[in-house]
């Protein structure tokens, strides 16, 4: 899937919404852990009940790693599923990896050939060799972190250079480079909103991948602002406040209700934009 048809998709949804899939065993309602495999089943449900408000979904890979052999079987279906159900969602892989040349060409293979995602999230500090492999796979794309949204970004992502960038704003400069608008992005936090605009001046055609809206604070509407470019440019990704918006029997039809809210001001912010 290229940025096109990645554009195409959110014009058709009328969205722009990544449903991040952070499934805590511990938080699964009790009726399903009698399944085989409850993080698949509760992935399903979750996934059958806000497919039409969305346009990708993100698993975190700690939360089936965790689980040993059952959670990456179950890591698995969750894929496979997505694929032979919805095979219009973009799936991508929160495993933030980076390292040399040929362990990333292991890493490129397991995530693109054996699991089908269609993109992995990445750190870039290790240069361009470790990031080259993910590269050279057609119709894959590198999500790379550029600005993150944790407290302790600023030791490092915000280090001032001699040059007058600051770090994550030369690895931006510099990696973009690497590859193209169709097979880069870069992760950059809601509540770094403020640094959107500077990250547009860097790299306007490139879409964003922006976590931290809903249970960690980030709007909207400022991601939506500063960020916003002539494409959407944007997947915005909300986690807990869609998957655990109740923790009961229920929770279908709350993770439904809670994607839709989103969905929703989404397709104010698209039609205000007139990009659908």
């Amino acid at each position: 899937m290229n940025a096109e048809e990645l554009f195409r998709n959110i014009k058709r949804k009328k969205s722009f919404l990544c449903v991040g899939l952070d499934t805590d065993y511990k938080k699964i309602p009790k009726l399903l852990l009698h399944t085989d495999y409850p993080v698949f089943e509760f992935n399903k449900r979750i996934i059958d009940a806000t497919h039409d408000f969305t346009v990708a979904y993100k698993p975190n890979l700690a939360f089936y790693e965790m689980l040993g052999a059952a959670g990456h079987m179950s890591l698995e279906m969750t894929v496979t599923y997505i694929r032979l159900t919805y095979p219009d969602l973009f799936i991508i892989a929160d495993a933030k990896r980076g390292d040399i040349g040929n362990t990333s060409q292991m890493y490129a293979h397991a995530f693109f050939k054996t699991l089908d995602f269609d993109a992995i999230t990445l750190s870039p500090y290790m240069g361009k060799d470790s990031i080259s492999p993910f590269l050279e796979v057609k119709g894959k794309w590198a999500i790379m972190l550029a600005l993150t949204s944790n407290e302790g970004s600023k030791d490092f992502q915000q280090l001032q250079l001699e040059g007058g960038n600051k770090l994550f704003e030369e690895v931006i400069t510099t990696s973009a480079g690497w590859g193209s608008v169709n097979n880069i992005m870069y992760v950059v936090g809601a509540t770094k909103a403020e640094a959107l605009t500077r990250i547009r001046e860097l790299i306007p055609e490139h879409f964003l991948l922006v976590p931290g809206v809903g249970s960690q604070g980030g709007s909207l509407q400022e991601v939506a602002e500063h960020g916003m470019n002539d494409r959407c440019g944007l997947l915005v990704n909300a986690s807990r406040s869609i998957i655990y918006a109740d923790v009961t029997n229920k929770f279908e039809d709350a993770a439904r209700q809670e994607a839709a809210s989103l969905q929703a001001q989404m397709e104010e912010i698209l039609l205000k934009r007139e990009l659908i």
